[in-house]
């Protein structure tokens, strides 16, 4: 697995703090418009650059991403940003509620997404794609690092925490609470000593950012195509490489990813409990809201009341020998309650269908959920779960994993033309 140091573009010291952002898929337009208004250093502005526009503004609109490219320019102009001309490697590390997670920040190729040495375990949606790609297009930069993860590396754990005693570039906790340090590594031994074992390294796995990643992947396609054309394509332009953060497995913390269908396809709440128990539930009211504690429960939401839902002996049997999708909560949701009773089949298209990360708590979803829909609450899938099933060349379900703390935005960029990178 390669991973290469580059020359980043990144934010001054001085203010890193006010232009860390969260990532733009985790927000909404007007969640987005608020956090800009607030700080209008905000990586935001640039990473969801509708934000310079009325509400009513097309955000895909061609001048958008135009404004997006220019305030990068003026940011890079103005000195927010800095052009460090160093190949260097980053070490990412976020700590929050106890929990210190450490990665390294380089780029990765194309190449090995394309080929499968970095594994995947969801499909994308094709407008999704289409942003990221007008994104990256315009502004020049891939500005959205994507989140990688490894089996552990004994001796990489070694060679990082010595890196960490120097002084980092980055230091501050942003307003969720999530204390961020940054420090670079540049020094030939130790850049040369990481590059070495990620060479050891067999695969990785995208844990966020499957969007991004295909987006970096078809502007790779579109440059190549053009660099050939002209006669001047080496393999060795930076197009070649996106951007990405690794972190070894065993560090990495999985909230569940909750899901509210939007009303009970016609059923009064009597008959949907009903067949709910006929798909092979144990099905029991509970006082409060439930949070599972161990997989093959559930909590479900509907016309005022809490219950919980557990897997009954028979149907347990029944899944001993699935595939490791097929035994994935999320899948056993969907299948058997959500498809068949709901009647949401296809829930990446649906728009009956609603998810919520397990950080939003359950008011969020009794309010989502209202008198006539429903809301369920699921056990988080494990980080040993997304890696069997990405090695066994499957997919899971859309919205099976929401990763936390989640990694800004805005204190990492690549440029995607220019210099060549590199071996």
């Amino acid at each position: 697995m390669r991973v290469l140091p580059f020359p980043c573009t990144r934010p001054a010291p001085t203010v890193a703090a006010r232009v860390a952002a969260l990532p733009y898929d985790v927000v909404s337009r007007t969640e987005a418009a608020a956090a800009v208004a607030e700080e209008p250093l905000s990586f935001l502005a640039i990473d969801r650059p509708e934000t310079q526009f009325p509400p009513d503004q097309d955000m895909y609109a061609p001048e958008v991403y135009a404004r997006g490219a220019a305030l990068l320019r003026e940011r890079i102009d103005d000195g927010t940003f800095i052009e460090d001309r160093n190949r260097s490697y980053y070490l990412y590390e976020l700590a929050w509620e106890g929990h210190v997670q450490t990665g390294v920040v380089g780029v990765c190729p194309v190449a090995d997404y394309e080929g499968g040495t970095i594994k995947r375990h969801e499909l994308t949606r094709a407008e999704k794609e289409r942003d990221r790609i007008e994104h990256m297009s315009a502004l020049g930069y891939q500005t959205g690092p994507i989140f990688l993860a490894y089996r552990d590396q004994p001796v990489l754990d070694f060679i990082l925490g010595a890196a960490k005693t120097a002084t980092p570039i980055y230091d501050f906790t942003d307003a969720a609470g999530v204390h961020q340090t940054v420090w670079e590594v540049a020094r030939p031994e130790a850049v040369d000593a990481i590059h070495a074992m990620f060479d050891q390294v067999p695969c990785t796995y995208i844990a966020d950012g499957h969007h991004r990643t295909a987006s970096a992947a078809k502007v790779a396609e579109r440059l190549r195509d053009e660099a050939k054309a002209q006669g001047t394509y080496t393999g060795r332009e930076p197009f070649n490489f996106f951007l990405a953060v690794l972190f070894p497995a065993s560090q990495l913390t999985i909230l569940p990813y909750n899901r509210v269908v939007r009303d009970r396809s016609g059923l009064e709440s009597h008959e949907l409990l009903r067949r709910i128990e006929a798909a092979g539930f144990i099905v029991e009211r509970a006082d409060a809201p439930v949070m599972p504690a161990k997989p093959g429960t559930f909590g479900m939401f509907t016309d005022g009341c809490w219950w919980s839902l557990t897997i009954a002996d028979e149907l347990a049997r029944m899944l001993e020998d699935a595939d490791p999708v097929e035994r994935l909560d999320v899948s056993i949701l969907q299948e058997r309650v959500i498809a068949p009773i709901l009647g949401v089949g296809d829930v990446r298209e649906d728009p009956r269908i609603s998810f919520v990360g397990g950080i939003r708590g359950t008011r969020e979803l009794e309010e989502r959920a209202g008198a006539e829909g429903v809301a369920f609450t699921l056990h988080a899938t494990g980080i040993e779960q997304l890696l069997d099933v990405a090695d066994a060349g499957l997919l899971m379900p859309p919205k099976s994993t929401w990763f936390e703390p989640k990694l800004r935005s805005g204190l990492f960029l690549h440029r995607i033309s220019g210099n060549q990178q590199g071996d």
